[in-house]
Formats: structure tokens, C-alpha cells, sequence
């Protein structure tokens, strides 16, 4: 018996999510009460939707449920997700999926090399370019480019696990995605937290897998404008640390400007931690 022959097929709702209808899928964990979430059918990307982004529990789910889903996934082809539904409902609005395609065409040291050179460069407000952007020492205007990997300190979905867990506060529902890793959910799903920093969610959605491949990176809870994610491989010395505290602030800025400040404070609160979380404003 191979893994696609275990457990049972997918209910039929999660069938609409795949392009195949699910074909060979197989789900042997019991879901609570739910269903799937259609995009917005005026969102900016202006596609015609063709099938639901995602599904969405009714109610609250627990970390060992998302535990037991992810450890299906290659049977199952879903993603877990938790989903913070503090600030807005899951179930509508603001639902903008992007194609799993787009993801490829970026790539994440471009993306981060675009970034830096949009705020460094002079402005027309005065700016004379003079600034020596303390705040990025010790950089400054030369953005370093990618870090180099981490060092597992645990396979990554043992860690993903345990995220869940603590990221547990009995109040969160579950999503889960038709993705083939974690990283793709911010595009599929439709997620538009970041969309004050950068219209497209898919350049994001690259720099995230690549943060799979190099830090055992995986995503694990997503709100309105945040994203939570286990970490199996984190810079452990203070120079890694820095960085990768550079490419989270191409990533999400909000996280040091309204945080440490400095890439270097925020290097230091990032330095041997299994979790990253982020914020946009």
C-alpha cells in the first residue's frame, strides 16, 4: 500500500480546492465543521476565480490538530494553517489568491536588492542622501545580499509542531491550502497582510521558501497583517543574525522600525530563536 492509498478520500469540498479535484488525495484526520472560502470576486489581481482559496474551520482548532494535518500533507496535499481572526473574519474579505506559478518567476535576493535601493535612495522631500542609515549599520546603504544557512537544531516539522502549539491560544480556526509547501500558502490562500509594503504577495511567497531551503523555515499561523513561522536552523551568531535581521527587514520593515530600531538590536532578538514573527502596518 502505497501513501496515497491510506486513509480516506477528501471530503468534497476540499476536492474544489485542487485543480484535479484531488485525484489520488487521502485525509485520515477527522475535520471539524467547515468549509471553503471563495476569493474576493473584486480583488486587485482582477482573475476570474475558478475554485475556492482555501478552507476554513468554524470553529477554533488546537495546535494538535494542526500537528496531525501537517504530518498528512503528502497524502493530502493540505497545508495547515492557524488563522488570527482578531482584526477581521477569515470567511470574508480581502481574499486575493495569486498563482503558484508566479512564485518561481522571483527571485528572493532581487527582491531584496529592490527593496534596499527604494529606501535608501534619495527622496524628493529634501533628502539629500546624506543619511547614513544607522538603523542598517553595519550595511548601511550596501545591502549584503542573502545569508548564508542555518544549522538544523531539530528537522523542521518537530519544531513546525511545536510552534503550533505554543502559538495555541484556543481561540484561532484552521485553514488549510492546496499547497505543495508552506511557503506557497501566503499566495494561494490569498493573503494580503503585507499589501501596504508590496502590492504582489508572491515575491514574498520566494523569499519565504528560500527561507525553507536555508532555516527549516515553515508557516505555521497567518492574521490580517502577520505571519508566524517556525524556525529548524536559526542564526545562532551574532553576525548570521545580522544577516538575516537584513533580509527581514527588506521583508517586513515594520518588524525593526516599530521594533528594536537597529538591525543589530533586532539581530540580537532574533539570534538561536525557533520562531520568526512578523508585522505589517
Amino acid at each position: 500500500m502505497d501513501l496515497h492509498e491510506r486513509g480516506e478520500r477528501l471530503p468534497s469540498a476540499l476536492r474544489q480546492l485542487f485543480f484535479d479535484g484531488g485525484a489520488r488525495r487521502r485525509l485520515s484526520v477527522a475535520l471539524p465543521p467547515g468549509d471553503v472560502v471563495w476569493p474576493d470576486p473584486d480583488y486587485v489581481q482582477h482573475q476570474t476565480p475558478v475554485r475556492p482559496a482555501y478552507w476554513l474551520s468554524d470553529e477554533p482548532a488546537s495546535g494538535g490538530l494542526w500537528g496531525r494535518l501537517r504530518a498528512e500533507h503528502p497524502r493530502s496535499g493540505l497545508w495547515p494553517v492557524l488563522l488570527d481572526d482578531t482584526t477581521q473574519p477569515w470567511s470574508a474579505g480581502q481574499v486575493a489568491p495569486e498563482q503558484v506559478a508566479d512564485i518561481g518567476t522571483y527571485l528572493p535576493a532581487a527582491f531584496m536588492r529592490e527593496v534596499w535601493a527604494d529606501w535608501v535612495e534619495p527622496q524628493d522631500d529634501g533628502d539629500d542622501g546624506d543619511d547614513d542609515f544607522e538603523d542598517l549599520a553595519p550595511f548601511g546603504r550596501d545591502c549584503p545580499g542573502l545569508a548564508p544557512a542555518g544549522e538544523r537544531m531539530e528537522d523542521p516539522d518537530v519544531v513546525a509542531d511545536w510552534c503550533a502549539r505554543v502559538l495555541d491560544n484556543g481561540s484561532t480556526p484552521l485553514g488549510l491550502a492546496a499547497v505543495g509547501r508552506s511557503a506557497d500558502t501566503l499566495a494561494v490562500m490569498g493573503w494580503q497582510g503585507a499589501l501596504n509594503h508590496n502590492k504582489w504577495t508572491a515575491p514574498l511567497a520566494a523569499v519565504v521558501r528560500s527561507w525553507e531551503d536555508r532555516f527549516g523555515v515553515r508557516v505555521v499561523r497567518l492574521g490580517f497583517d502577520t505571519l508566524d513561522m517556525s524556525v529548524a536552523a536559526p542564526p545562532m551568531s551574532h553576525d548570521h543574525a545580522l544577516r538575516v535581521a537584513a533580509e527581514h527587514w527588506a521583508f517586513c520593515p515594520d518588524n525593526i522600525v516599530q521594533g528594536a530600531g537597529t538591525l543589530a538590536g533586532y539581530a540580537e532578538e532574533i539570534r538561536g530563536k525557533n520562531a520568526w514573527s512578523f508585522w505589517w502596518d
